[in-house]
Formats: structure tokens, C-alpha cells, sequence
């Protein structure tokens, strides 16, 4: 047992007592972080190397601030993502989400898919999709400046040339693609005006724009996605909205077959609790 793992295991036991849910990891990631060493190889580090910061990091970590903070990047699929201050997280949750997306868009019978993501945040779901469907052009928009600026970042370092940002609203985005796209995405805000999020991390670090919906029942921008959704796609193309779990059934009433949706859906994460809605749009 070396220091560093020593001083590891106090570490856990601190971030633990704190309520954070995942301790070992957390702990781990931040040693990692601070020692320029993956976690696998923290065991490498020397006692004579041990760097005190990785205490300032758990001290940060233990008042609950998010650990991607501390770190500066947040893992999404096969990504690592800068974020901080200004920019949502990409959570697990919204994976399965981009998962879906990326098998239709895959099973579709189109050379070049184009897909547009709306309020993309840290550009996460965009940058997945062009990662992993070939020749796919994704134009991500996002109105928010900070929140801009951290997607213009991953893209210019991750982005492979078929990722294009636009700093517009998802309600009025895009015109000129007005009937051409094959999907639409997006993981707006949608937390009612006056809930309060169980966790201190969403709480007291996300943006507030990024989290906080219109309207009585926070489903504001879902509403304007499905109209930009109706309004860009081809007929046949596919739109997929996230929300929360207790949410499910309004949003799939926000798709009716009179507005030309066929085939609404709701989709579960990894909890198996609803966490998205995908649509077609009819070709009648």
C-alpha cells in the first residue's frame, strides 16, 4: 500500500460521510486527476511525488461541487468533454438517448444523415453522433453564450469537421433546413419553475437556463421542439426529446398523430424510468 492509496482511502471515507454517492470513484478520479495518472495507475505514484492539491480537491468534491468541475472534463459514450461553470454536465441518462439516436440514424437508408441537436450545452450528444455515424452533418445549436463557448471548445478540439454550432434559439433555429433534416434531438430544460433538484450538484452548480422550463409545467421548450421538429424534419424523419421521469405521459401527448407524429414512443435509461420520447413524422 502506497501513501497515495492511504490517503485514498481517508479521502473516500470523508466524500462519503459528505453523501456523495459514489466516494472510491470520486476519490480515485480526483487523485488521478492531480498526479497526471490514470487510475489505474495511481499504485505507480510515489509517496515522494504525493501532490497536498488532491486534498483541495476533496475538500471541493466533499462540499458537493461536481467533480467534473474539479476536473474540467466530463466522460459521455466514447468522449471527453471540457466542461465547467456555465455548462451542464452531460449525464449517464442522456447516453441512452444519444444511443438511440445513433442506431435509427445508422438503420436509415441515407448516405449522409443530417441531424440537428437542439440546445446542445456542451455539444455531448452532438459530437457523439458525428463521432460514431459516418458522414453524418450534425448542426448543434445553442443560444446560451457560456454554454456556447464550452461547445465551441469541444468541438474545435474533438469535432471532425461535420459538427457546425450556431448560437440561435431551438424555437426559431435553422430555418433554412426548414423539411430536409433526418433527426432532430434534444435534451432541453424541463424542471418546473419552483422545484427544487434533490442534488446539490444540479442544484447549486448547473445553469439555471440549462435546468428550468416554461411554463406552469416546465415543458415550455418541449413544445417549441416538437414545432421545430415538425417544422425541420423530412417526412419519415425522427425526433427525440429527454425529460423527467415523471413526465412521460404529457410529453408523448405533446407528439398527437394530428400534428402528423406516427410511432411516439417512450424510451427508458438505464433505470429503467421513462427518460425520452421519439416520434416520426408521417409521410402522408
Amino acid at each position: 500500500m502506497t501513501f497515495l492509496l492511504d490517503e485514498i482511502a481517508l479521502a473516500t471515507a470523508r466524500l462519503a460521510e459528505a453523501g456523495v454517492p459514489s466516494p472510491r470513484t470520486d476519490a480515485e478520479e480526483i487523485a488521478a486527476f492531480v498526479h497526471g495518472v490514470r487510475r489505474s495507475e495511481l499504485h505507480t505514484v510515489k509517496d515522494s511525488d504525493f501532490d497536498a492539491l488532491f486534498w483541495e480537491g476533496i475538500a471541493r468534491r466533499e462540499a458537493r461541487e461536481p467533480l467534473q468541475h474539479i476536473t474540467g472534463h466530463a466522460y459521455f459514450r466514447y468522449l471527453e468533454l471540457a466542461v465547467g461553470p456555465g455548462v451542464f454536465v452531460p449525464r449517464p441518462e442522456t447516453e441512452v438517448m444519444a444511443g438511440w439516436a445513433i442506431e435509427t440514424l445508422r438503420a436509415m437508408d441515407v448516405t449522409a444523415p443530417l441531424v440537428v441537436d437542439l440546445g446542445t450545452g456542451s455539444g455531448a450528444i452532438a459530437l457523439s453522433i458525428a463521432q460514431e455515424v459516418a458522414l453524418a452533418e450534425v448542426h448543434a445549436v445553442e443560444v446560451d453564450p457560456a454554454a456556447y463557448s464550452w461547445a465551441k471548445r469541444n468541438i474545435s478540439e474533438l469535432g471532425q469537421g461535420r459538427t457546425h454550432l450556431h448560437p440561435e434559439d431551438l424555437a426559431g433555429a435553422l430555418p433554412e433546413l426548414n423539411g430536409k433534416v433526418d433527426l432532430v434531438i434534444s435534451n432541453p430544460p424541463y424542471i418546473p419553475p419552483g422545484a427544487i433538484p434533490r442534488d446539490p450538484e444540479v442544484r447549486d452548480y448547473d445553469p439555471s437556463r440549462a435546468l428550468y422550463g416554461s411554463g406552469d409545467d416546465g415543458l415550455g421548450e418541449v413544445r417549441a421542439v416538437e414545432r421545430t421538429a415538425r417544422r425541420l424534419l423530412r417526412p419519415g424523419g425522427w425526433v427525440a426529446v429527454e425529460h423527467a421521469d415523471e413526465q412521460g405521459r404529457a410529453v408523448y401527448l405533446t407528439f398527437p398523430e394530428d400534428n402528423g407524429w406516427r410511432d411516439v414512443r417512450l424510451r427508458q435509461d438505464l433505470t429503467r424510468r421513462d427518460r425520452f420520447v421519439t416520434a416520426r413524422l408521417g409521410q402522408d
